[in-house]
């Protein structure tokens, strides 16, 4: 049994989607929840987090309905203009709906790396905190100093760094990477996604390939504060559902029976406040 803590859906008629182009034809169509379905329940996947993939309120609606047609959908990491002057109201308002689990700010693809420091965040912020949602933290390494800072500022914010801090692992790259996310690990109380490491090593990566940057971030946040996702279908830029998985099974073959459960199953539990097993 497990849960997939990152999964995408969308329909392109929806136009928000600014950086899916025909250009990434391999995930460049309509996905829909039982599309994913279809390639992660043959694996022992029951669940998953469906995880925002447009900077619009519009796309946290969407998300939201599919969540209420689909009890695989455990849970939703929306969207919300954090800068909006009532952005405490609106995501009150959002967290009322008991799928939505958490809010991710689309920082890699903000000009300004320090973006998420402006002190007009912070109302929000601390909204995100009261409501108990996750912020899903989808950034590159020139963030991770600035979410250092963010983890200090707001130390009841629960922070999970989407795709392990996104190393890029095409032009093996370790520092400052490594660093930062060791940092992240022990001096804060943020979280870490074991996902989107073969899309950052490049097209058909070799087998193997990332296990460095998947060890470190497991000695780095251990196996209580890992959490595991497939980026499906973005994952499909660079391998299958079913490879990825297995990667993930050899990774953590060194761990427990009870610690591989952990970071397959029930961190995601702990981490987004979903339902016990015996409920899903």
């Amino acid at each position: 049994m497990s849960i997939d803590t990152h999964f995408h859906c969308w329909q392109l008629a929806r136009g928000d989607y600014g950086w899916l182009t025909p250009a990434l034809a391999p995930i460049y169509r309509d996905v829909a929840v039982d599309d994913w379905q279809a390639q992660s329940a043959p694996h022992g996947v029951t669940g998953g987090v469906l995880v925002q993939a447009a900077p619009t309120e519009a796309e946290t609606a969407f998300l939201l309905a599919q969540a209420d047609a689909h009890p695989a959908v455990l849970g939703v990491v929306g969207w919300v203009d954090l800068a909006a002057s009532d952005a405490p109201a609106r995501i009150e308002q959002l967290a009322r709906h008991p799928r939505l689990k958490g809010l991710r700010p689309m920082l890699q693809d903000l000009p300004d790396a320090e973006w998420i420091l402006q002190p007009a965040l912070a109302p929000a912020l601390r909204a995100m905190a009261d409501c108990h949602l996750v912020f899903d933290a989808l950034v590159k390494p020139v963030h991770l100093p600035y979410l250092l800072t963010l983890a200090g500022r707001h130390p009841d914010l629960r922070i999970v760094i989407d795709h392990a801090g996104k190393p890029d692992i095409a032009a093996a790259q370790w520092q400052p990477w490594a660093d930062g996310m060791a940092r992240l690990a022990s001096q804060t109380g943020a979280w870490c996604k074991l996902s989107g490491l073969l899309t950052e090593a490049g097209p058909a990566p070799a087998p193997g390939v990332v296990r460095p940057w998947a060890a470190q971030v497991l000695a780095c946040f251990g196996a209580d504060r890992l959490v595991w996702g497939s980026d499906w279908p973005v994952l499909e830029l660079a391998g299958r559902f079913g490879q990825w998985f297995a990667e993930t099974r050899h990774l953590l073959a060194g761990l427990s029976p009870q610690a591989q459960h952990a970071v397959m199953d029930g961190n995601a539990r702990r981490l987004y406040r979903l339902p016990p097993a015996s409920d899903t």
